[in-house]
Formats: structure tokens, C-alpha cells, sequence
């Protein structure tokens, strides 16, 4: 059983990557983050395209969360201020409204700065998780 959380994201889409480096030197987490493309998904009980659609978050006990909620997951592992903003993502009506957002975003990162033509992922907005 692995000892920290994991943190996967698109390591191919520059507005992803710079969004978990900011998080890295901001937020400081306490998870390891690594690209999809360079992780076991297997080990880690993710299909690739999960993986593509959306950033996740792996317990050391292999539970998964997406999206705005591993977002929230995130800002929880980091302690301090951080740990009210994730709890706060967590709370409906507050958790609904972040999912919508996350989509927002998460289908539009192609167009958002830092964001490459591998970002657009066909067909995100028809795609479940």
C-alpha cells in the first residue's frame, strides 16, 4: 500500500502542468503529482480515460476522487488556511457549483494560457467520468 496520496494530471497540457506547479510551490500538498502519461494507472486502479478526463486523486488506500473534488482533496492535505478552502469545495451547494466550474474549465483548457493543442481532448463534453 503506498504512504501518500497521488495527485494525476495531464502532463501533456501546459495550463494543467502549470496549475499543479503553482499548487507545488503555493499550496504545498502533501501527495506526490504525476502526469498520467508517466504513472501506473493500473497500480493505481485509474483507466486512461479518466485519467484524461479529469485530475484525480488516489488515497493510499486506492479510493479515487475527481475534478473539483480532488481539488479539494488537495487543498485539504496541505493543512493551514488551505484545509477551510477544501473543506468549503466539499459542502453542497458549494461542491455542485465547483464541479460545474471544473468542467468549465477543464473543457476549455485548450483556449486558456499555457493551454497547447494537446489539451483539447475530443469529445470532453460528452464524456463521463
Amino acid at each position: 500500500m503506498r504512504k501518500r496520496p497521488v495527485l494525476i494530471f495531464d502532463g501533456d497540457c501546459g495550463f494543467c502542468t502549470t496549475s499543479v506547479d503553482l499548487a507545488r510551490r503555493l499550496v504545498r500538498p502533501r501527495c506526490e503529482a504525476v502526469a498520467w502519461q508517466h504513472a501506473d494507472l493500473v497500480s493505481l486502479g485509474v483507466t486512461e480515460e479518466r485519467a484524461c478526463y479529469e485530475a484525480l486523486w488516489v488515497t493510499p488506500t486506492g479510493r479515487v476522487y475527481g475534478g473539483a473534488q480532488a481539488v479539494a482533496k488537495v487543498l485539504l492535505s496541505a493543512g493551514g488556511l488551505w484545509t477551510m478552502w477544501g473543506a468549503v469545495l466539499t459542502l453542497p451547494p458549494v461542491r455542485w457549483v465547483a464541479h460545474g466550474v471544473y468542467r468549465l474549465v477543464a473543457d476549455n483548457r485548450g483556449r486558456l494560457p499555457g493551454g497547447t493543442a494537446a489539451c483539447a481532448v475530443p469529445g470532453t463534453t460528452t464524456r463521463r467520468a
